[in-house]
C-alpha cells in the first residue's frame, strides 16, 4: 500500500497476534468464509496511516479474491494505491519456517500444525495475472452492494 515516498509502517498479523491476544486459549483456524475480526484493527491501523499521507507494508495472507479486491477497494477509498506482492512457497518448506519460528521464537508466532497448513491451503485462492497487475477490482459478491458493506462483513466493525 502506497501513498507517496516516505517512511513505512510496518502491520503484521504475527506482530498483533503475538501482542495482543496471546496466551491463544486455541489455535488460530483460518476460513475464508467466515468472519475474521482479528484482522479488522490492522486493516484500519494500514488505513488510518495511509490517510495521514505514510506508506504501510501490510504483511497480510489474502486468502480470496473478495478480500484482495476488498482491500484494494478500501486502499484507493482513501486515495492511496496498493502492490500486492504474492510469494508462493510449497508445503515442505513452509512446515521448515514455521518450525524453526517456534523453536527459535515461541513467543512471537503462535502454534500451527501441519495438518493446519494442508487445510488452509485447500482454502487459499490462488491469484490470476490481473490480480497481481493491480488493476483489477472486480464487483462484490452477489448479494452485496459494494467492498465497504463486504469488508464490514468479513471484518466485523471494520469502518
Amino acid at each position: 500500500m502506497q501513498h507517496r515516498p516516505s517512511a513505512r509502517c510496518p502491520v503484521s498479523a504475527d506482530l498483533w497476534v503475538t501482542e495482543h491476544l496471546a496466551p491463544l486459549p486455541e489455535p488460530i483456524r483460518a476460513d475464508v468464509r467466515e468472519p475474521d475480526p482479528p484482522a479488522q484493527p490492522l486493516l484500519s491501523l494500514a488505513l488510518e496511516a495511509l490517510r495521514f499521507g505514510t506508506n504501510v507494508v501490510l504483511v497480510f495472507g489474502c486468502w480470496s479474491s473478495d478480500e484482495r479486491f476488498a482491500i484494494r477497494w478500501l486502499v484507493e477509498s482513501v486515495g492511496a494505491s496498493c502492490d500486492l506482492v504474492y510469494v508462493p512457497v510449497d508445503l515442505e518448506t513452509q512446515c521448515a519456517r514455521i518450525a524453526h519460528r517456534q523453536s527459535t521464537t515461541p513467543d512471537q508466532t503462535f502454534p500451527m500444525s501441519e495438518a493446519d497448513l494442508v487445510h488452509w491451503r485447500t482454502l487459499f485462492q490462488e491469484l490470476n495475472a490481473a490480480q497481481l497487475g493491480g488493476h483489477e477490482i472486480g464487483s462484490p459478491p452477489p448479494g452485496w452492494q459494494g467492498w465497504p458493506e463486504w469488508a464490514a462483513d468479513r471484518w466485523p466493525s471494520f469502518t
